[in-house]
Formats: C-alpha cells, structure tokens, sequence
C-alpha cells in the first residue's frame, strides 16, 4: 500500500490521479490533498470520498468553507499550505500544480526524501539546480507523458549509450499555418486540442508551443542531456510519446493511446507498473502515424527555451513567468496570439542584457520571477 499526497487535486491532473488511485484502493492511499481553492464543491466531493488526513487550500476564506464541509478532517490554508502538505510523512507525493508556484512544494519533499511524481515540469525549469541538486537519484519520477516515455526507453541502455532523446509535439490545433495566420487566433480556438484534454494554461500552451520549451528543459535536467541533444518533431497522433536514440542506430519510442492515467499510474507506482491503468493501442486496425520537422519561424517557443536553458540559471524562470503573464493577457483580449511568444522573447532579452547578481537560490529565483512578470505586464501595457 502507497501513502500518497496530491497537490493540485482539482486539475486535471490531480483529478486523474483521483481516478487511478480511486480504482485501486488496495494499492493507494490518500493522506493529503492540497488545491488552490477555486473548485470548493470538487475539493469537498474529493475529500469526503477519500478520506485523507489532510486537505490544504491556498485561498483562507474557500479554506474555511471547505472544513464546513469536512468534520473530522484536518484542514490547512494559506499560501504555504501546499509546501506544509508536501512535507507529510507519505510514499510519494504527485505535484500537480500548475506554474511557478509549484517550486517551494517540490524542493519540501524533496527535504523530506520523499518520491516525487512531478506533472509541475515549471517546478524543474525555473528552480534548475537547485531541484536537481537536492533530488536523491531516482527520487523524481516524471509523470509528463513524454518524460515517462523516457524514461522507459532508456531501460534499454545505458546513459553513455544514449545518442539523442526524441522529444515529440502533437503540433497543437494550429499545426501548417504561419506565424502571420496565427495573430487573429482566438482564446477559444487554442483551447481546443486536437488529441489531449488539460487545463487552460497547459492548453495555450500547447497551442504556442511554449510547453514544448519547457517539457525541452525538463527532459536536460531530468536524464542529464545536453539541449543540443534534444530534438523535438511534431507527431500528431500523439501515440509516440517520445523516443531514444542509442549510439548503434537503434531508436526506442514508448506508444500508448493520448490517456494521461498511464504515466500518472506509473509515476505513483514507479518502478513499477500498473495492470490495465488506459487502453494499449489496437494493433488490429489500420493506424497511420506521421512525424514532420518543427516549424520553428511559426513557433518560435522551443528555440527560446533552448537558448535560456544555455543562457544562465535564471532565464528558464524568466521564460516561464513572462509567458504566463502573456497567457492571462491573451485569455483577457490584451494581446494577439503570436504576441505570446514575442513579448516573452523580449522580455528574456531584457533580462540578459541586465546584470544579475546573487547565488541560484529560491530567493532569486522568485525574483527573477517578479521582475518577469512586471517586465512582461509593462511591455503588454505599451501595445494599449
């Protein structure tokens, strides 16, 4: 039996981790479940079901409304409730936050010595070092599909063996056409995804690939890969979720169905695997799946990120925060499409040009975070 711990409960991830461990109650347990607080009922519904011993909301006044409706459960609020609830005695904890604030849990139960199940790639990219450094080997199992299909295929080799890691991209709902094409693009047409279904921010940013630079970062940090090392192709089934390239020729790709239960499963049982967590592929029906080059002039994202992952230690933070920023500006009709990507770029210029003082640490970190996020708000400003 595994004691686990869910942050971010109510998204979409968090709620599919529910639906794993929910199935499988003599293999999982529940012990603490943190949210933001935006989704009280689903919070509660969740909680009454599972029973854990802890339930933590970031938001004290959805907090209070959510013990009205748990006599007996102990529950935590604030904006450190996450962080507390990470540290929980438990197997393994599965942060399932969304954005940066996903840093200061990971590194909690990394202290702790705790497995980390991590679908918050944000957590890796902006803290870097400062993760890595404090994980354990093996300590974090990445639950991205694409990092899962890592590293199951590189059980079929050793590190030196490896040549490249093949990082692949559905190509979002806007795969073909030009950057020009993509300016009238609306908040509504980028959230639909051809194959997977994600919250908003993971979503857009899919549609602008700047989820693609990330999951880049992650996949250096995570197997210890040059950048140079990572190719990303676009793949639109989503059925090859990624693939190994060894030094002999040989190419190892993990497939599966677009069903975001078979990483998670495989991250909360990690090494383990979970029998009949989604459905194989049918190999009795015709399939085709292809694979074409990146257009990196139409979404320009990924080479960003590749050049802050080589720049310095803080401009993955600054990457990831200004595009944030961008995404709630988009949502709210401040800023085209492409604009994304564009002020994003100018703002991790503006960074490098500036001089940057301090050692990596969660302090700085979190500052270059803010400075992003007002650099990016000024910038978007300019344009109206």
């Amino acid at each position: 039996m595994r004691e686990v711990v869910i942050l971010g409960s109510t998204g979409s991830i968090g709620s599919q981790a529910i639906d794993v461990v929910s199935a499988r109650p003599e293999r999982f347990a529940v012990v603490g479940l943190a949210a933001g607080g935006s989704s009280v009922e689903r919070l509660g519904e969740q909680a009454r079901a599972l029973r854990p011993a802890v339930v933590a909301v970031g938001d004290a006044a959805a907090a209070d409304r959510v013990a009205d409706q748990l006599p007996g459960v102990e529950v935590w609020a604030g904006p450190d409730a996450a962080t507390r609830l990470a540290a929980l005695e438990c197997d393994v904890v599965l942060n399932g936050i969304t954005g940066a604030a996903g840093l200061e849990p990971t590194l909690a139960a990394l202290g702790v010595g705790t497995s980390l199940a991590l679908a918050n790639k944000e957590s890796l990219v902006i803290g870097g070092r400062l993760v890595t450094e404090a994980a354990a080997p093996g300590q974090i199992i990445a639950v991205d599909s694409e990092h899962s299909a890592f590293a199951q295929a590189l059980r079929a080799g050793r590190a030196e063996e490896v040549r490249r890691l093949i990082l692949t991209a559905s190509g979002g709902p806007f795969r073909g056409r030009t950057r020009e094409q993509l300016r009238g693009v609306t908040p509504e047409q980028a959230m639909a995804h051809p194959t997977w279904h994600m919250g908003r921010v993971i979503t857009i940013n899919s549609a602008t690939l700047v989820n693609k630079g990330l999951e880049l970062l992650e996949a250096g940090l995570l197997y210890d890969v040059d950048l140079d090392a990572i190719q990303v192709v676009v793949h639109p089934q989503s059925v090859v979720h990624s693939m190994v390239e060894f030094w002999d020729g040989s190419t190892i790709a993990q497939c599966s169905p677009p069903d975001m239960r078979l990483p998670i499963a495989l991250a909360l049982a990690w090494p383990e695997r979970v029998q009949d967590a989604a459905l194989p592929c049918d190999w009795g029906s015709p399939a085709t799946w292809t694979f074409e080059p990146l257009d990196d002039e139409a979404f320009p994202a990924v080479e960003l990120a590749r050049r802050c992952g080589k720049a310095d230690d803080l401009a993955p933070a600054v990457y990831n925060a200004a595009n944030e920023v961008c995404v709630d500006a988009f949502c709210a009709g401040k800023l085209d499409f492409a604009g994304i990507v564009e002020v994003v770029a100018d703002v991790v210029d503006a960074h490098l040009a500036r001089p940057v003082t301090g050692s990596l640490s969660v302090a700085t970190v979190l500052a270059a975070d803010a400075w992003a996020r007002a650099a990016a708000t000024s910038r978007i400003d300019q344009e109206h």
